[in-house]
């Protein structure tokens, strides 16, 4: 219980007892707040879980923190960690799915969403033809000339669409010229192997429009076209624009002898089948050097000696000298791609078409910086994907690059995935408390990891949940944006992300999804891979933190009103002057600059006044502390003492009695303490008589020197009742400044107080022996205060123009 300050009487005015009174009961209604806004964020956080999981006050929880920490031989912090990591679920709130053998239907997904016959392979409409496709890209990926190219076409397409021959054109500079054909005669190759940019011609037209054409009506299309071959050879004719960069790379054309024409299916089979062939062709171009040089084929000779996987690249340059594309050149025998392509197999491809994912990587990016600089690249192993028979094919690569001339030498190893490595993707799943999951299409196969199982619930006997099974799991309010995922999954290919909620038999639980197909040549799913992630704990986590920062809002609330009502106080309590005051002969200047940090007010005080014989009383103090309780025991101070030296104290009786206030006043409670000088000016005699309680010396600037006055005996108050205060006095003369002020002027956190002493010292000679009217203002701009705590200054200055 705080001793009531009117019961020690020492002078003290009644509306200053008053004051103490309103002071000491807003600082008891603030003490558990100050309390509690000294905790770190982490220990709030902790405090926070506790109070929303077991229903605790702030301060039980942080006792349980504390004491469960001591119980298990942990520091604080770890304990504090270990509460926001290990929130769980209450279980008995939520009942256990529905099992299939309870016979309960399941939710409606909404127009069978979940149905897994509308996407496995064998219950697809037109899937002949996807996996019509996925052979043909199987197929080519080993062709080896334009020809083979076109006798794969004619033979994948021979039965289904009764395809007789094939031929292929690419654009040479307007021209097209024959570079494949397969079941077309010699002699009709040789007579249409080059065709000059005349009208009247379908593959050039189809070149140059870039839409394909369907001829199934040979007298009507003669009247149009100069045919290719017999008519009554050949009834049914397509040309297919060859995509390319630019204008179109070329067309492909179809021959059958069959009459009928080709229906909307076949023509979405026929145009999908050339995109296919796009990056295949490219390979067989012309090369843009013309020929071989004998650089390239000096380097072949060295590549052939050497093992591993090593390629010749020549930057393909855009006319205004960017780098488009890189071209193989020359390769070692050994050198193998993800697609199976060896050795002389991979020269002449161009990397972009050939490997288009690697456009705008890090790969990419070293590349054209080790062609820049010269600059070896080394890169970090990255994952290459590419369709290979339909299907993507995944490969982990390492590669270095090194520029050799104008061109590129680059070499990679091709890392294989062991038992190591999966391992670690099991201790990542459990730590992560994430799983991966995948289901073929093609074979309806589901595989889960141990911890999906662990996330779900479910025993691993049970096998894993199917499509049709994930409903009955799914919280009812999620299933729309689940169902909205699953299309996208399996219905489009598209990857997806997406949370949602399941009820399992411990609860509720938080789960994400993310996950991607792997599709064939034509695009559709074959397949799908992907995670599935328990968010519980971080969400319990999150809504913990969220009531546990609410709770800090409002006490941070709370303590700024602290802070505003502190401030108002001090401002009714100690006005600062905004220009100098003329005070029996003297000028005075007064600077009060409160510290830009925390939320509190400080006790830094001044107090400069008329006495009623003519003489001046000059005071300046530092509280110990901050807020109310700071601001309480200032007006305390200040007000008893301007009471007890007005009242004829002498300056070592006012400070002993103050001392004994303030011990009197913090009996029971925290101690209390505070420096103060205290000084009375006769104008008479010029004299200045002053007493200190463990205040910093105050500092005479005279005659452009400055120096600090001999610190008489004096602790500070609050610290013992036998505390004893000795006078010393000072004669002033014209141009003096003295200088009082508390230790935020010249304190900075490391630094020797001494060093502070001096740079005050230093700045005041700058600032008052200038004889500025600003002097106090250009001090405080020379010192630069850090403002980490307040500051009050006094300056004091004897004008030269004093009469003797």
């Amino acid at each position: 219980m705080e001793t009531d300050p009117t019961a020690t009487g020492d002078g003290a005015s009644p509306e200053v007892l008053a004051l103490a009174k309103v002071v000491a009961r807003l600082r008891a209604e603030v003490a558990d707040l100050e309390g509690l806004a000294s905790a770190t964020a982490v220990v709030e956080r902790a405090k926070g879980v506790l109070m929303a999981r077991e229903g605790f006050s702030a301060d039980a929880a942080y006792e349980a923190l504390v004491r469960d920490a001591a119980l298990r031989s942990r520091t604080l912090m770890e304990q504090c960690w270990i509460t926001l990591g290990g929130i769980r679920p209450r279980p008995a709130a939520v009942p256990p799915p529905p099992s299939a053998a309870d016979g309960g239907p399941a939710p409606d997904a909404g127009d069978s969403v979940f149905s897994s016959d509308r996407y496995l392979i064998g219950h697809r409409a037109a899937s002949g033809s996807r996996m019509l496709l996925a052979r043909l890209a199987g197929a080519l990926a080993g062709a080896r000339t334009p020809d083979d190219v076109a006798e794969v076409l004619r033979e994948a397409l021979r039965g289904p669409l009764a395809v007789d021959g094939v031929m292929i054109y690419l654009n040479e500079s307007g021209r097209l010229e024959l570079v494949g054909h397969a079941g077309v005669e010699e002699a009709l190759a040789a007579q249409w192997r080059d065709i000059p940019p005349v009208p009247g011609v379908a593959p050039l037209d189809v070149t140059t429009s870039g839409e394909p054409r369907w001829l199934d009506d040979p007298e009507r299309d003669a009247e149009t076209y100069r045919l290719i071959g017999s008519p009554e050879r050949w009834r049914t004719r397509a040309w297919i624009p060859l995509p390319g960069k630019g204008p179109t790379a070329g067309s492909i054309g179809f021959f059958r002898r069959r009459a009928a024409p080709f229906g909307d299916a076949d023509k979405d089979l026929l145009q999908r089948a050339v995109l296919l062939c796009g990056g295949a062709l490219r390979a067989f171009e012309p090369s843009e050097a013309g020929q071989e040089d004998e650089e390239v084929a000096a380097v072949q000779a060295v590549l052939d000696t050497l093992p591993g996987s090593t390629l010749l690249l020549s930057p393909l340059r855009s006319p205004d000298g960017e780098v488009e594309d890189y071209r193989v050149e020359a390769a070692a025998p050994g050198a193998v791609d993800v697609a199976g392509r060896r050795g002389k197999e991979l020269v002449g491809r161009r990397i972009l078409e050939t490997y288009p994912t690697v456009a705008g990587t890090a790969l990419w990016q070293g590349y054209a910086e080790a062609l820049e600089t010269g600059t070896v690249y080394e890169g970090e192993p990255f994952e290459y994907q590419e369709a290979v028979g339909g299907v993507l094919e995944t490969s982990v690569f390492s590669v270095r690059a090194a520029r050799l001339g104008d061109r590129l030498v680059v070499s990679w190893i091709r890392h294989d995935t062991g038992e190591r490595e999966i391992r670690r993707i099991a201790t990542m799943g459990r730590l992560g408390n994430l799983g991966w999951a995948e289901w073929d299409l093609t074979t309806d196969t589901i595989n889960w990891s141990e911890q999906v199982y662990t996330i779900f619930g479910r025993m691993p006997e049970q096998g894993p949940v199917t499509l049709e099974e994930l409903p009955r799991y799914v919280v009812p309010d999620d299933l729309p944006t689940l169902a909205d995922a699953v299309q996208r999954l399996l219905g489009e290919g598209a990857p997806v992300d997406q949370p949602f909620r399941v009820v399992t038999a411990t609860g509720v639980r938080h789960l994400r999804i993310v996950a991607e197909a792997e599709t064939d040549a034509a695009g559709t799913p074959v397949g799908v891979h992907g995670l599935f992630q328990d968010l519980t704990p971080l969400r319990d986590a999150e809504l913990a933190l969220l009531e546990s920062e609410r709770s800090v809002l409002l006490q941070r609330g709370m303590l700024r009103a602290e802070r505003a009502i502190a401030a108002g106080l001090r401002s009714a309590l100690l006005p600062v002057p905004e220009q100098s005051i003329d005070l029996v002969g003297l000028c005075v200047d007064v600077a009060y600059v409160p510290s830009d940090t925390g939320v509190n007010v400080g006790g830094d005080w001044y107090s400069a006044i008329e006495l009623p014989d003519g003489s001046a009383l000059f005071v300046v103090g530092d509280v110990a502390g901050h807020g109310l309780e700071a601001v309480g025991t200032m007006a305390q101070l200040r007000f008893t003492a301007k009471g007890m030296i007005v009242t004829g104290s002498a300056l070592p009786d006012a400070m002993s009695r103050l001392n004994r206030l303030l011990m009197h006043t913090t009996t029971g409670l925290p101690a209390t303490t505070a420096t103060m000088i205290m000084m009375r000016y006769r104008p008479a005699s010029r004299r200045m008589s002053w007493v200190r309680a463990g205040h910093l010396p105050p500092l005479l600037v005279r005659g452009g020197e400055a120096r600090f006055l001999p610190l008489p005996e004096g602790p500070l108050l609050g610290a013992s009742f036998d505390s004893a205060y000795v006078e010393e006095t000072l004669d002033l003369e014209p141009g003096d400044h003295l200088l009082l002020y508390t230790d935020g002027l010249i304190e900075v956190p490391g630094e020797d107080i001494g060093e502070g002493l001096v740079r005050l010292a230093e700045a005041a000679v700058g600032a008052m022996g200038a004889g500025s009217p600003d002097a106090l203002a250009d001090l405080l701009s020379a010192l630069h205060p850090a403002r980490r705590d307040d500051v009050c200054v006094v300056d004091i200055h004897l004008p030269r123009h004093t009469a003797d």
